[in-house]
């Protein structure tokens, strides 16, 4: 990555061009050393409230704590475009999303992400109105589990595969800048791909989107107690950790 900020703009401008690499952080030191590798888009995700809160899903997550998490992130102050989700309950009306996304800028994220397609696309317009990049999520809305009662591919049938290309549709309308396909069927995710301008960003849907995006942690094995099917650790950072621990605790 050059020394230029990446902005929504050119994360756009790299569909077709380039891969899109992405991945999560929560804090200052994973956030720098994303930046420092290159990452050009890095995400304070709502998946925190699994892999740092402890919550079993991604629901109780409060907007407090994803400005709390987003200040750290944007401590690194990251030349990589930096995101985050607002969470479940804070986006239910378009007011609402405007003055929340506008807690996640001033807490340092320059772009906001929301769940759904084209059910919420009077927010998005409402967002983009007031000059706050949106980064689209479709597929399994992990806000909506508790609704779904688990997680599961979509896109399989005939009326999930229109519904799908429908709300990628309806985000690009919105003016999105990206949009995140999460377990999505394969072949409905090349084609959605193919069929929109903006980027699709891939989470278990496949390797035709134009780019991944990945939780930290799940990439490094750093929370090993669940690991996503469709997740292949670089790296067992928890096993080498545990290693570590019981080296120096032998040594007292």
């Amino acid at each position: 990555m050059t020394a230029a900020k990446v902005t929504p703009e050119a994360i756009r401008a790299m569909k077709g061009a380039a891969p899109i690499a992405a991945l999560t952080a929560y804090d200052y030191p994973t956030t720098r050393l994303l930046d420092e590798e290159g990452i050009p888009l890095i995400l304070v995700g709502d998946s925190l409230g699994m892999v740092v809160l402890g919550y079993p899903d991604t629901v109780p997550v409060t907007l407090l704590e994803m400005e709390h998490h987003t200040r750290a992130a944007g401590r690194a102050q990251p030349r990589a475009l930096l995101a985050a989700d607002l969470p479940y309950g804070t986006y239910a009306t378009a007011p609402e999303a405007v003055a929340n996304a506008r807690r996640l800028l001033a807490a340092g994220a320059e772009a906001v992400k929301a769940e759904g397609g084209c059910a919420i696309e009077d927010r998005l317009r409402a967002l983009r109105q007031e000059g706050i990049p949106v980064l689209g999520h479709v597929g399994m809305l992990p806000q909506h589990v508790r609704e779904e009662g688990r997680y599961r591919i979509k896109g399989a049938t005939p009326t999930e595969r229109a519904a799908l290309l429908a709300d990628a549709e309806c985000l690009t309308a919105a003016g999105a800048f990206a949009v995140v396909l999460e377990l999505v069927t394969p072949s409905v995710a090349r084609e959605i791909t193919q069929r929109i301008p903006i980027p699709t960003i891939g989470i278990g849907s496949g390797p035709d989107c134009d780019g991944q995006i990945l939780v930290f942690h799940d990439l490094v094995g750093t929370f090993p107690w669940f690991t996503p099917r469709f997740v292949r650790p670089q790296l067992q950072a928890f096993a080498q950790m545990r290693a570590a621990i019981a080296a120096w605790r032998a040594s007292l």
